[in-house]
């Protein structure tokens, strides 16, 4: 191989064969970038609570939160890996994540426990609209391999929802 095709193959934009068109590509990878962002906010707010709880039920909550954050995080790697199967660019840094992210911070020096779990429970229901909102754009582009795996994702998260939701109950007697 000559020095000129190999310098034009190392110039040669990634792009990955696998069928879908351009436009999809973009739409697809701006839609998984935006909710990549809102992961990795998420994962960090989550670990953020989860070191700061405190009181009687810290343990549980504690234990909960850390549970959940490793869920959150196992997320990300896929998500970015499929946005460059399909021949998209992913995020590159936080701040390219902080620009995209939807998930509010939260650095206020206390919150009270059932304020962190109610805001968690909040932001995991918004993340899992916006999951259903990226099948939906997956379904118009026939990529059933990232409709799947938002399918599960969107399980996931909507259990988080549920044990958050069920842990910031009122006890009853």
């Amino acid at each position: 191989m000559d020095r000129q095709t190999l310098e034009t193959r190392r110039r040669a934009p990634l792009r990955t064969p696998i069928g879908l068109a351009d436009a999809a590509v973009l739409d697809i990878s701006g839609a998984l970038n935006a909710l990549l962002a809102d992961v990795f906010a998420l994962y960090l707010k989550t670990k953020n609570f989860h070191w700061h709880m405190s009181g009687p039920r810290f343990r549980d909550y504690h234990l909960m939160l850390d549970e959940q954050g490793d869920q959150v995080l196992a997320m990300t790697d896929p998500i970015a890996e499929r946005v460059r199967k399909i021949g998209g660019v992913t995020l590159r840094s936080v701040g390219h994540i902080a620009r995209l992210q939807r998930v509010l911070d939260n650095d206020a020096d206390y919150v009270d426990p059932l304020d962190m779990l109610a805001e968690l429970r909040d932001d995991n229901a918004d993340l899992a609209k916006r999951m259903h909102a990226v099948h939906v754009v997956c379904d118009e582009s026939g990529d059933i391999a990232t409709a799947s795996l938002l399918e599960t994702w969107i399980d996931e998260t909507e259990r988080r929802v549920w044990f958050l939701f069920e842990a910031g109950r009122p006890g009853h007697a």
